[in-house]
């Protein structure tokens, strides 16, 4: 395979609501950024990847083709990539593969996320379109009929992990919502930033136990887009190129009996086992200087610490405790604040977690800026209790 750098990188504000943009006007802000940013223009570009979730959410079946049709990018080859909550990590590996392979040289992945369109003018609200939007990815057999939400099944692998282990706490949990709403009073895009205490976590109204309020990510919409480029085209066109060293991804049992257990993501696991593999890296702790991990729920967040092998199995509750993750820690986790601090577009998120990474290994941060910083990680993951993970190790 060849070497596929990230050349261009650009992403909007991730906000509670953008009433004054369409979707594909979103993302073709996102995209006029990146293509800035690469010093190209979309005609340098030969394909596009589209990390969309939900058509629902737009109000739009295959709204793919609309953006594409958007950016003036008709006649160019496209695709589509819907994995939940991973979408944006899945979309980073199908444009990945387009450049590794010698397909193309230079491929757009956008991902864009405007959930709020999918409004109830009955009620005057999107909140239970949104939810009901969502559970149609559930088994609707089963799953759906029994009233399954994204966090109370999520909710079902952290007791199931705090069971087994004793943590995490709801203390621990709150601890890393104060870190990722205080690391987002640092980034501009962040929809949510916020200095708490951890009485405030523990004060805030309960959603389903363990989480809280502001256990919780937000919905958000947003886009955010990268440019790849094959390394003699990255070479000719960009002084500071981030390479793609490691991508590995899993896609576990969607069905949770399937499963042997659930107090820990098999997927992620062997996701970022095989990213690792593929980019050298024996000690995580040691050798990456961030990361940016999928935050959707506080408690997932510390099972992710594991899942990653930052630490052994049914520790990873100490490294929010001993300030491993914390922003002058051994291993930042969510500079940019995460999907708690920053927002969840779904389709976008992967991509912006990407965005963050790629801004510290240029130096280029702001007052958030990791000092030094060569290697990172990206986790995104998604589906009913993390069915899809895609793990990527970005270096300079």
């Amino acid at each position: 395979m060849r070497d596929v750098a990230i050349v261009g990188i650009g992403t909007t504000k991730f906000k509670s609501r953008w009433l004054e943009k369409t979707y594909y006007e979103l993302a073709f802000d996102a995209a006029k950024m990146a293509f800035e940013d690469a010093g190209i223009d979309k005609d340098r570009v030969d394909s596009a990847v589209y990390g969309i979730y939900n058509d629902f959410f737009q109000r739009q079946y295959q709204p793919d083709a609309f953006v594409h049709d958007y950016l003036g990018l008709g006649l160019k080859p496209m695709v589509r990539v819907n994995s939940g909550g991973a979408t944006g990590g899945a979309a980073l590996r199908i444009g990945y593969q387009e450049v590794a392979s010698g397909l193309q040289d230079v491929c757009l992945v956008l991902g864009v996320e405007k959930c709020a369109d999918t409004y109830n003018y009955e009620l005057q609200m999107a909140t239970p379109e949104v939810l009901r939007a969502i559970l149609y990815t559930a088994d609707m057999t089963y799953d759906n009929p029994a009233g399954r939400t994204a966090a109370s099944g999520f909710a079902l692998a952290v007791v199931a992990h705090r069971d087994k282990y004793g943590n995490p706490t709801e203390e621990q949990m709150a601890k890393v919502s104060v870190k990722n709403h205080f690391n987002a009073t640092k980034n501009p895009v962040a929809q949510s930033p916020k200095v708490l205490t951890v009485q405030d976590v523990l004060d805030s109204r309960m959603i389903v136990e363990p989480f809280k309020f502001y256990d919780n990510c937000l919905y958000t919409e947003g886009a955010s887009a990268v440019i790849l480029a094959s390394k003699k085209v990255a070479e000719s066109i960009s002084d500071n190129p981030v390479w793609i060293s490691g991508l590995g991804a899993s896609v576990d049992y969607v069905m949770p009996g399937n499963r042997p257990s659930i107090h820990t993501f098999e997927s992620s696991r062997l996701a970022a086992k095989k990213a690792y593999e593929m980019a050298g890296i024996t000690n995580p702790v040691e050798e990456l200087d961030l990361a940016e991990l999928h935050d959707a729920f506080t408690g997932t967040e510390i099972m992710a610490y594991e899942d990653c092998f930052f630490c052994e199995e049914g520790r990873g509750g100490e490294l929010i405790d001993d300030g491993t993750v914390l922003p002058d820690g051994r291993l930042p986790v969510n500079l940019s604040g995460g999907l708690i601090g920053c927002g969840h577009a779904v389709g976008a998120t992967g991509i912006m977690q990407t965005y963050e990474v790629c801004k510290h290994l240029r130096g280029e941060a702001g007052e958030r800026q990791r000092q030094g910083a060569r290697k990172g990680l990206v986790q995104s993951i998604g589906g009913t209790l993390c069915t899809w993970s895609i793990c990527l190790v970005l270096e300079r």
